[in-house]
């Protein structure tokens, strides 16, 4: 473990070398460059606002007279920011070995490092993406209270569990080419399986019960709780989830280090 932890840091220039090269590569070519980082969040947030609110009139009840136009944009922005960091991470993260391999075979760059990379890049999108949020909230006079302290916890347990499940998938498509596009329409599914669109109220109750076992259905609950309702989330599914995100890290640490070295001749 030592050796894998002093490998990461020896890596840690290269990784952030990386990070601001995927900021600044998404949107090479084009006349406002890097801008584009912050002008696509923001047309986002103004799409779910102005789509949802002012548009649809979708609402939520029991934020008062004047919020409850913006309620269900609010319900909508919290899951879907997160969702959007989740899934992009994670369908990057399983074709990086691949997408890297010219850096993995010539440069000494530790593979468990490397993942590090797409997860900064996409955390500081959210961030931005967050920025535009709170601004949002304040203008219309949402409160914002202590609770939102536990965003960047949740949002860490997030990247963590990328970061394990990931790992595990960015070994499996070196070897086995379907696992992208099997990995693409799981998360398309996934999206629809869980409440990011739509509220739980309209779901049957057995169906609400078998929801319990989405894991991102725990994490988009947690980030509404500290959010719009103002209170800690239940703890007991963040427990599990932590426990079975721990668990799948360890297998995933494990198949590394079983495979790296064939890993890196495939590559």
């Amino acid at each position: 473990m030592r050796q894998r932890l002093s490998a990461i840091r020896a890596s840690l220039p290269v990784i952030l070398h990386l990070t601001r090269q995927d900021l600044i590569e998404r949107h090479s070519g084009s006349l406002l460059g890097a801008t584009w980082t912050f002008i696509a969040p923001l047309v986002n947030i103004l799409v779910f606002v102005l789509v949802f609110s002012r548009i649809m009139g979708a609402k939520l009840e029991g934020f008062g007279a004047e919020i409850d136009q913006y309620s269900y944009s609010i319900y909508l922005i919290c899951g879907v920011l997160a969702w959007t960091a989740f899934a992009n991470s994670l369908g990057r993260i399983t074709n990086l070995y691949k997408d890297q391999s010219h850096l993995v075979t010539k440069v000494s760059v530790s593979l468990l490092a490397l993942p590090l990379s797409v997860l900064l890049a996409e955390t500081i999108v959210y961030i931005i993406s967050m920025g535009f949020f709170v601004g949002f909230l304040l203008l219309i006079d949402f409160p914002l209270s202590a609770y939102w302290i536990g965003v960047p916890v949740i949002f860490g347990l997030q990247c963590l569990s990328v970061y394990a499940v990931g790992l595990s998938l960015a070994i499996m498509a070196v070897y086995l080419k379907d696992i992208k596009e099997v990995v693409a329409v799981v998360l398309q599914v996934w999206f629809w399986v869980t409440p990011i669109v739509y509220v739980t109220q309209i779901l049957p109750p057995w169906v609400l019960g078998w929801m319990q076992l989405n894991p991102f259905f725990t994490l988009v609950n947690a980030y509404r709780d500290l959010i719009m309702y103002q209170r800690l989330p239940e703890l007991l599914p963040l427990g599990i989830f932590t426990a079975v995100t721990a668990l799948i890290l360890c297998l995933s640490l494990w198949l590394l280090g079983r495979t790296e070295r064939d890993l890196r001749d495939c590559l």
